[in-house]
């Protein structure tokens, strides 16, 4: 008779509590927009809070069936933040004037549909592992579409990451850092000896080989493409960080880092003296108060406007609906975390910070529980990218660093980005659930077993 090892149990019934705690989140937050701007409680209001709550029990639902040791936290998560987003730009719609909530809703029921597709018809993330070089091949077909002409969308707010679906844009970059993920995790785990032979050592470090540094090389030369090319320093850093996590996890080797961390300030210090996006960029960045630069045409205006809006939130913040969000640019896409900053104060903006925390900490577990090195890294390299995400965003918001184009994950208007961050989580939830899974101690197979036999 086999032993069995049980690693979880399926603790659906405690992801249905937090759901219905989360669900109360979004719900109870467009419910604030409308009494706070003297709004009734008519049938959109109700529709909403439905839908909302149909598409979260129907991923529930999938879970139970399709990934029941899948990590109970993290669906919660993520549906307290898309539905306190899905408040804050219906809230910003009303004294705007814009419809980018009904826009936001319709993302998010395409999104949650291919999340419970993928959990549906992968049985096993290991699959992935096969398609190592066409998740390469894929990752560079969707980073040059936004170039060819005829779909490109052109340059929009100083970047070019956009092409044109019909009456629809799409940022075909949100797809390519699970396609470049699945890549990095199947070369690194597939090459990871061949990468530890010793090369040069110098003083406590062991240097890689100079052949076994192709794959960082073509990562720096990608992340400076998008740079150039694309007039994206947001993405560009998402992509070279991105796979300096991966390959240091891999390796466990901080020579790597160093030399990562080396040819990112080339990079950068080269990008600053050669291009102007980049060198306006920056100054803004060191003179955001500077009048000059307040008033200039990309200038600090809107960094300055969402500061300001932050301290007017102070530690409580105004409350939905009585502060002025609306008055940042892009308050519902770039600037979201401002308007949460001013309407829901520091408290509020905690909230969504620790809410962050908690889904990239239940991520990491789940990476540290999967006994293959492909799951591993994969889940390690998705976690990752959606935290630099939040990092730079933040960063960006607040002053720390320059701003960038990226947005914040499950909260800000994006319909591409709330689709390709919704087919993360569906992928953590898998490799959740296989990290979480009873294993059969007797027939364990070895690790490369499992990865070669993976079904």
């Amino acid at each position: 008779m086999s032993q069995l090892l049980t690693v979880g149990t399926p603790r659906r019934n405690t992801e249905l509590v937090l759901l219905i705690l989360a669900l109360g989140v979004g719900i109870l937050a467009n419910a604030l927009v409308n009494l706070n701007l003297g709004r009734s409680f008519d049938n959109d209001f109700y529709t909403q809070s439905a839908v909302l709550a149909g598409l979260s029990l129907a991923v529930h639902l999938t879970l139970r069936f399709r990934a029941k040791y899948a990590d109970p936290v993290i669906l919660p998560v993520v549906v307290a933040l898309n539905g306190l987003g899905l408040a804050v730009i219906h809230r910003l719609d009303i004294t705007s004037g814009d419809n980018a909530g009904q826009r936001q809703w319709l993302w998010t029921g395409l999104a949650v549909a291919a999340a419970i597709a993928v959990i549906w018809l992968l049985k096993d993330h290991r699959i992935l592992r096969r398609y190592t070089y066409i998740s390469l091949l894929v990752s560079v077909i969707l980073l040059i579409l936004p170039l060819v002409p005829g779909i490109s969308a052109g340059d929009v707010n100083g970047a070019t990451v956009w092409i044109r679906l019909g009456p629809f844009t799409f940022q075909p970059g949100e797809i390519a850092k699970i396609t470049l993920a699945i890549f990095f995790a199947g070369y690194l785990s597939s090459n990871r000896d061949l990468i530890l032979l010793a090369g040069k050592k110098i003083g406590p470090l062991q240097l890689p080989r100079t052949r076994d540094l192709a794959p960082m090389i073509v990562a720096w030369l990608a992340s400076v493409g998008v740079l150039v090319f694309q007039h994206d320093l947001g993405t560009s850093v998402l992509f070279f960080g991105l796979f300096m996590v991966m390959i240091y996890v891999a390796t466990s080797r901080i020579s790597w880092v160093i030399i990562g961390v080396l040819l990112m300030a080339v990079g950068g210090t080269a990008a600053y003296h050669l291009f102007s996006h980049v060198h306006r960029r920056i100054d803004v960045w060191l003179n955001a108060f500077d009048p000059q630069y307040i008033g200039a045409a990309g200038g600090s205006f809107q960094v300055v406007q969402g500061m300001f809006g932050m301290a007017n939130g102070g530690l409580l913040g105004t409350g939905f609906g009585q502060g002025s969000p609306d008055s940042v640019p892009l308050a519902n896409s770039d600037m979201i975390i401002a308007s949460i900053g001013e309407e829901l104060g520091l408290v509020g903006l905690f909230a969504v910070v620790m809410l962050y925390a908690l889904f990239i900490a239940r991520s990491f577990r789940a990476a540290l529980g999967t006994r293959d090195s492909f799951g591993k890294l994969l889940a390690v390299g998705l976690s990752f990218a959606l935290a630099l995400q939040c990092f730079v965003v933040i960063g960006g918001v607040t002053g720390m660093i320059p701003l960038t184009g990226l947005t914040t994950p499950f909260l800000a208007a994006g319909g591409s980005s709330l689709l390709a961050n919704w087919i993360i989580v569906a992928l953590l939830l898998l490799i959740s659930n296989a990290a979480r899974r009873p294993i059969d101690v007797s027939a364990e197979p070895t690790d490369h077993q499992e990865e070669v036999s993976a079904p």
